[in-house]
């Protein structure tokens, strides 16, 4: 760090940290300064100390690669207020104040602006568990994602390059397969998440893999309003109206790694979960397209998860469902 942080116990501070591979630039909002520390460990124990000593509302950190994982868990664990923000948010906020220029100190400016401003909900600190849970699932994704594309590559491939496919197949869903028993097997040693489990899963359509996901990736389940919920994985559609005009209403955002896996269970659900499926052929009936009629089913599924671990209760065809 090029010199020490100075208290400024008058006023709050907003700190933007723009985070490259190797290097940090620390923007403090009330001394308008820069600063730019190593991406290390060493130099996240210096920033905690001198964070530490100022009255600070938001220390603002954007998603980058995983090279904020570390310094985002360190400022964490010792009790500062630090959020990490979507880059394409903050982008649009900087756009909307007119910042279009582009650098690592703008960034730092335009992220303790932001935080400032804007107010983003705090970095939720997970347990080591959950933090390994959490990243063994994206994992399992991109495994499945390689042996989807190595088995289309089968079609057109040669002989020859076909049995190297194939060799490489079998080892993926090999890898696959260890991924889903080491998953299931952390799920049945955790109490917590071994009941949360057995309630997801007694829903028809409910599988282990949305099981996992859910308690892995959306660990706000059960906590959250429908309307917080649904808007949080992106199954909420949002308004597009003015003045006269009136536009069709369409989801965006929210996490796409739980809501991919989520529309997957709702096909299934569609057919075999009797309150999906009614309302799902109640929708189509009403001319709603089919990809229309499945959001809103994962909607109503995602709702019925909410609900279930909120209340601690297992599915029930007699029981009533939660509203839209």
């Amino acid at each position: 760090m090029t010199q020490p942080i100075t208290p400024t116990p008058e006023q709050s501070v907003s700190i933007g940290i723009d985070v490259a591979k190797d290097e940090l630039v620390i923007f403090i909002d009330t001394r308008n300064e820069h600063l730019t520390v190593a991406n290390t460990e060493s130099a996240f124990k210096e920033l905690v100390k001198q964070f530490q000593a100022l009255p600070i509302q938001r220390i603002v950190v954007e998603a980058s690669g995983g090279y904020e994982t570390a310094l985002v868990s360190t400022l964490a664990t010792n009790g500062l207020p630090v959020c990490l923000v979507n880059p394409k948010r903050v982008r649009d906020f900087a756009k909307g104040v007119g910042q279009l220029a582009k650098t690592d100190r703008l960034d730092a400016a335009v992220l303790a602006r932001f935080g400032r401003l804007a107010q983003p909900a705090l970095y939720r600190l997970l347990s080591t568990e959950h933090a390994e849970l959490a990243d063994l699932l994206p994992r399992r994704r991109q495994l499945v994602e390689m042996l989807v594309a190595e088995k289309n590559r089968t079609e057109t491939a040669s002989q020859t390059v076909k049995r190297n496919l194939t060799e490489h197949i079998t080892w993926l869903e090999k890898r696959v397969d260890h991924l889903d028993t080491e998953l299931k097997q952390r799920l049945h040693d955790t109490e917590v998440w071994r009941k949360q489990n057995e309630l997801l899963q007694s829903v028809p359509g409910v599988g282990p893999v949305l099981s996992v996901t859910m308690l892995g990736l959306l660990p706000e389940l059960g906590q959250l309003s429908r309307q917080q919920v649904a808007a949080l994985v992106g199954v909420a559609p949002m308004t597009q109206h003015s003045g006269k005009w009136k536009g069709q209403a369409k989801i965006t955002g929210g996490r796409g790694d739980v809501r991919s896996v989520l529309y997957m269970a709702t096909l299934a659900a569609t057919r075999c979960n009797p309150v999906i499926k009614a309302f799902y052929q109640r929708l189509r009936k009403a001319g709603k397209l089919p990809k229309v009629a499945i959001i809103a089913c994962s909607r109503k599924l995602l709702t019925i998860l909410n609900a279930m671990l909120r209340d601690n209760v297992t599915w029930s065809w007699e029981a009533p469902q939660p509203a839209l």
